[in-house]
C-alpha cells in the first residue's frame, strides 16, 4: 500500500505494515502456549504464511497482550479478586531462572481461575505483592511451607501428596539402615492416611458429602496417624545425625499440624492433595526446560500474565487459540462476563 492510499485498508490496520490478530495469536500461542523462545515463534509465520516476523515483533506482541491483561481493572485484577473471594484456593511456588538469576513464581488457583505472579524474592513479601493471600479468608491448600501459615485469616489445609513422599523417604532410609523386615513409624502414618483417603472417597462417591462417613473407622485411622507421629518423635529423639534431625522435625510437624493434614476428612470441599496448584506450576517448569531462562523480569511478568489467562480460559472451556485471538482482537475473556 502506498503512503496516503487508505482506500483498501482493512479495519483495525493503523500502520503501513501491521500483522493481524490471527498471526499475533499464533505467535503468542507458540511463545506462551508451547513455551518456545522468541526466536522460534518468529520463524513460524514465514514457514506457514510466507510472512516473516522478527524476534522483536514477537516480544512486542507478547508485551501488548500482557499489557491488556494487566491493565487497571482488567483480567489480572478481576481474577485476583475472584480467587481472594473463593471458599477454597490452592497455592504453590517454584523457582524460575530470569536473567541468569533465580526468581520465584507464586501460584494461586481455584477450579475456574489461575493467577501466576513472578517476584525476585520468595516468601511473605512476594505473597503480599501477588495480592491474594492478604485478603483471603477461605481454606488455603498448600504444601505446608511456613510463610503460608502466617496468614491467620485463612483456614489451612496441607496437601498430603507431599506428605506421602516425605514418609516414603523415611521408610526407604529405614529399610536401608535397619532392614526391610524392621518396622518403621512412617509406614503406620502412611497407611493411616491412605485409609482415611479411602474412607473419604467412599463417602463422596455415595452422595458427594461426608454425611455417610464411617466415623468409627475414621477415628481409628486418626488415632493411628497421631500415634505414629509420637512414635517417630521418640524414635528420633536423639537426633544423632542430620537425617534423624529431619525425620524428627517431620514427625513433630505431623503431630503439631495434624488438623491441617486431615482437614479433607472434615470438609468435603477440601481435596486430599494440592495437585491442582502443582499442575499450574508445572507449566512454568516446562517452559524453563524447553527454552531456558527468561531474559528479563519484565518479560517473565508478561509470560506469567499470559499463562494465567490461558490456564483460566482453558478451565472455562475456551481453547488456547480462540482465547488468544479474542485477546489480540481486543475482546478478551473476563471473569465478570463469563
Amino acid at each position: 500500500m502506498r503512503d496516503g492510499d487508505h482506500g483498501g485498508r482493512p479495519g483495525g490496520v493503523a500502520a503501513p505494515a501491521q500483522y493481524g490478530p490471527n498471526v499475533a495469536a499464533i505467535v503468542i500461542y507458540l511463545y506462551a502456549g508451547q513455551f518456545l523462545s522468541r526466536d522460534r515463534p518468529a520463524k513460524a509465520p514465514a514457514a506457514l504464511f510466507g510472512t516473516p516476523v522478527s524476534a522483536g515483533t514477537v516480544a512486542a506482541m507478547a508485551a501488548r497482550a500482557a499489557a491488556t491483561l494487566m491493565s487497571d481493572g482488567g483480567f489480572t485484577e478481576q481474577v485476583r479478586q475472584k480467587i481472594t473471594a473463593a471458599e477454597v484456593a490452592h497455592f504453590d511456588e517454584t523457582g524460575l531462572r530470569v536473567a541468569g538469576r533465580l526468581a520465584w513464581v507464586h501460584s494461586a488457583s481455584t477450579g475456574r481461575y489461575v493467577l501466576l505472579a513472578v517476584r525476585r524474592k520468595r516468601g511473605r513479601e512476594a505473597m503480599d505483592a501477588a495480592g491474594v493471600l492478604p485478603g483471603f479468608g477461605g481454606v488455603a491448600v498448600h504444601d505446608g511451607w511456613a510463610p503460608y501459615d502466617t496468614y491467620t485469616a485463612a483456614t489451612h489445609a496441607r496437601g498430603n501428596a507431599h506428605l506421602l513422599r516425605d514418609l516414603q523417604a523415611v521408610i526407604d532410609h529405614h529399610q536401608r539402615t535397619a532392614g526391610t523386615d524392621s518396622w518403621c513409624w512412617a509406614e503406620q502414618a502412611a497407611d493411616a492416611i491412605r485409609d482415611m483417603k479411602r474412607l473419604v472417597e467412599a463417602a463422596l462417591a455415595r452422595d458427594g458429602t461426608l454425611t455417610g462417613l464411617d466415623q468409627a473407622t475414621m477415628a481409628t485411622a486418626k488415632h493411628a496417624f497421631r500415634s505414629a507421629a509420637r512414635l517417630g518423635i521418640k524414635a528420633t529423639a536423639a537426633r544423632a545425625t542430620a537425617v534423624d534431625k529431619d525425620h524428627n522435625a517431620l514427625a513433630r510437624r505431623l503431630l503439631a499440624r495434624h488438623h491441617d493434614h486431615l482437614r479433607f476428612t472434615l470438609d468435603a470441599r477440601v481435596p486430599f492433595d494440592n495437585n491442582a496448584a502443582e499442575r499450574e506450576i508445572r507449566m512454568v517448569k516446562l517452559r524453563q526446560k524447553v527454552s531456558g531462562c527468561l531474559r528479563t523480569l519484565t518479560g517473565a511478568r508478561q509470560f506469567t500474565a499470559i499463562r494465567s489467562y490461558l490456564a483460566t480460559t482453558a478451565k472455562n472451556g475456551l481453547g488456547l487459540l480462540d482465547a488468544l485471538t479474542e485477546l489480540t482482537r481486543g475482546r478478551l475473556w473476563l471473569p465478570a462476563t463469563a
